[in-house]
């Protein structure tokens, strides 16, 4: 059979990525331009200013990507790209010259979700990994819990009802003085920090129990902060980032543990950028190991946004016959499973 060689471009937020990916599982390439140091200046990312970073950037990566892989655009059979969810204007930076290579060199055209990227990041480093399989997605702006019943099918088992994951770390980072961004940093103090100093809520949705909220948590550490300065006391950063990291870490293992044994699913995957979180890791690790199920999880690399989990998505895509228009565009708000 005749490989097959995508190149993929990622600009959702505030990373610039290409990537060139053979055959779904081979990574000849992945380059990543981050932008942390600029938005580092404004607690957070500033969306205009992350759409012309990308256009600065996205040539260059491109460039270097095709170099690296030692490819170039006539070696390409597709050009895949992710047209959503994410900040509409850096978006549509990626979509854009996505369609241009697109249509000047006479290539196929793959617009990819970009959750379902970040699950097909599983398939890079894992050979023997394929459908079905229950997933845990968590990211600065997703919290889902995901049965991958096929490639590129899917049934959303849970969701975040007010703020996923890692939006509350970089919350929680910023009021104990960490900064930004909030995940990264929270995982390096835990780890200094006693995770049993303070009890922070667990919290469960009634009737939905695979449901997240984490709006709860992190008002409870904002409360304890304030108590804690009202009585003129010191506070540990270390151990409000272990405690505060210890509640969200229980929640997203014990959510996930109970939708596999509902489910029947013995094979369980997590992905997203709070996915490289080493304590989130080692739990559900452990958590998988005593109940004799196979655990999955990419490399930190593959975790944060990149271009080769769009490439590999875009494979699987491009076998079933997905093929986007000139009309493709950004979708901010386009939802897992959502065909546009």
């Amino acid at each position: 059979m005749r490989d097959t060689t995508i190149l993929a471009i990622e600009s959702s937020c505030d990373e610039t990525a290409a990537a060139v990916v053979q055959n779904g599982r081979t990574v000849l390439s992945n380059v990543i331009s981050s932008q942390i140091a600029l938005h580092t200046l404004y607690g957070g990312v500033v969306p205009e200013l992350a759409s012309r970073k990308h256009i600065e950037k996205i040539n260059q990566v491109i460039g270097e990507a095709l170099r690296e892989a030692e490819r170039d655009l006539d070696e390409i059979d597709a050009v895949a790209v992710t047209y959503g969810p994410g900040l509409v204007g850096a978006l549509l930076v990626g979509v854009a010259e996505a369609k241009a290579i697109a249509y000047a060199r006479k290539l196929p055209l793959i617009g990819v979700h970009h959750i379902e990227g970040h699950i097909s990041a599983n398939y890079i480093e894992n050979p023997d990994l394929e459908p079905p399989f229950l997933c845990l997605v968590v990211s600065g702006g997703h919290t889902h819990l995901v049965m991958v019943k096929e490639y590129g099918g899917f049934e959303i088992l849970g969701r975040t009802a007010d703020d996923a994951a890692g939006e509350a770390f970089d919350k929680v980072a910023r009021a104990i003085g960490l900064g930004y961004p909030g995940g990264p940093k929270i995982d390096r103090a835990a780890r200094e920090g006693n995770p049993d100093a303070v009890f922070f809520p667990r919290a469960r949705i009634e009737g939905h129990p695979y449901d997240f909220s984490f709006s709860g948590v992190k008002s409870a550490v904002l409360n304890y902060l304030n108590s804690e300065r009202m009585k003129g006391r010191e506070i540990c950063q270390a151990d409000i980032a272990a405690s505060f990291q210890k509640s969200v870490v229980e929640v997203l293992v014990d959510h996930t543990m109970q939708a596999a044994e509902q489910t029947g699913s013995k094979r369980i995957a997590i992905a997203g950028g709070v996915a490289s979180n080493t304590c989130l890791r080692q739990a559900m690790e452990e958590a998988c190991a005593e109940r004799h199920y196979a655990f999955y999880r990419p490399s930190p690399v593959y975790c944060t946004d990149n271009a080769a989990m769009i490439g590999t998505a875009a494979y699987y895509e491009y076998l079933k016959g997905t093929r986007h228009g000139w009309d493709l565009n950004a979708v901010p708000n386009l939802r897992l499973g959502q065909r546009v």
